[in-house]
């Protein structure tokens, strides 16, 4: 890791908390992991470190007015463009409003504002400004802008409750951004990919539903992968039994619609979407607000609709961004995955056979074909996740 990031530059934003201390295990962190450290701070951050202590060890000016600079007249611009990697630790409830709303009234907001590097956020508040509801949505709206967030961590906090909101450990935002920094070095540094998952649930009542037996193996494989060949991933998780990975801006849902809604949001800021979700074809066309009796309310029959089709849906707003979808067939796969690329209009199709017990639903290996408009291309029995890097290795070649 140390080799891969030797030249790194890592620009440590630090804004005012009681926490700002830590920050300077932060930065020896990046440090004894050979990257080049800058250390800028707000003007709330010095009242809580003496900026001596950083310049003592990072060896360079620290950062903290707009017009401190004389040599630069725009110095939120140079440090926006010279580090690999902007990490704000801590990050107050306060840092977290102004990059929500592009807010941009001193040098750490604007330089955020202006970076096009990734930007890896550790928030740090009393578990009351953390919970609250705007700083939840301003938190989503980074996040879906492609921030990545480590912590906050539970513990005893500056006010003296045992709560929510302290800062992440410095080890885990240091591996968090070499993590970051690592897969800058991969074949797929620069994509953003949206990832589909799991199943989906569509209620007959508060307990029942119509759903499948996906457990959501395979869109997990595929999150793993992409982020590991240097993509920002981001994973729309419907139920499921397999563990999501670390690294990835996850959400989650139940219902086909809910899939729908957070796919076509996420997929403006996305450069390739692979759906391997397995979305129930039917709803309910009414689900009932309270649990059926059977001894009084004996459910005969379901009436059903067809649920959104989230496919058909972003390959239809698609532009020049690949779109991969998925089939699971049990007769005539071939034809069928054929079938749904023309019907959908998306790049191609990932047809499994899951009338195999070595691809179906839960198991860890698959046999699959890749489906385009010139053919389908057989593949051999593999692992999940080394299928998923052959996915992406063909999505390469669309």
């Amino acid at each position: 890791m140390a080799d891969s990031s030797a030249a790194k530059r890592v620009l440590v934003c630090v804004t005012g908390c009681i926490a700002a201390y830590k920050a300077c295990e932060v930065v020896r962190g990046f440090q004894k992991r050979g990257a080049h450290v800058k250390v800028l701070m707000s003007e709330h951050a010095t009242r809580f470190v003496d900026p001596v202590t950083f310049r003592a060890l990072t060896h360079e000016k620290v950062a903290i007015g707009l017009f401190d600079d004389p040599a630069d007249p725009i110095h939120h611009i140079s440090l926006a463009q010279e580090p690999d990697l902007v990490v704000v630790a801590p990050a107050t409830a306060n840092i977290i409003a102004k990059m929500a709303a592009g807010t941009a009234d001193d040098l750490i907001s604007t330089t955020l504002l202006a970076t096009p590097r990734p930007v890896l956020v550790a928030p740090a508040m009393n578990a009351g400004m953390w919970r609250a509801a705007a700083t939840q949505e301003n938190m989503a709206r980074i996040v879906a802008r492609g921030v990545q967030v480590v912590g906050p961590d539970s513990g005893y906090l500056a006010c003296g409750d045992l709560d929510e909101g302290r800062l992440a450990d410095p080890s885990r935002i240091v591996e968090a951004g070499m993590e970051i920094l690592a897969r800058q070095e991969g074949d797929l540094a620069g994509e953003r990919v949206l990832i589909t998952a799991g199943a989906t649930y569509e209620p007959i009542d508060p307990v029942r539903f119509i759903g499948n037996r996906s457990s959501g193996k395979m869109g997990v494989a595929l999150a793993e992968a992409a982020r590991d060949r240097g993509a920002a991933v981001t994973l729309v998780l419907g139920p499921a039994t397999a563990t999501p990975p670390a690294g990835v801006d996850m959400v989650r849902v139940e219902t086909a619609s809910q899939m729908r809604d957070a796919a076509l949001e996420r997929f403006e800021g996305a450069t390739m979407a692979v759906l391997a979700a397995a979305v129930s074809d039917y709803r309910p066309r009414t689900a009932a607000d309270h649990k059926l009796k059977k001894a009084v309310e004996p459910l005969t029959s379901i009436e059903v609709e067809e649920t959104p089709d989230i496919l058909a849906a972003l390959s239809r707003v698609k532009g020049d961004r690949k779109v991969i979808g998925f089939a699971a067939e049990t007769d005539d796969l071939l034809e069928h995955a054929a079938a749904k690329l023309a019907r959908k209009g998306c790049d191609a199709i990932v047809a499994n056979d899951v009338s195999r017990a070595d691809s179906g639903f839960g198991s860890d290996t698959d046999k699959a074909w890749f489906v385009t408009g010139n053919g389908a291309e057989e593949l051999p029995v593999l692992a999940k996740r080394a299928l998923a890097d052959v996915i992406f290795d063909l999505a390469k070649e669309l």
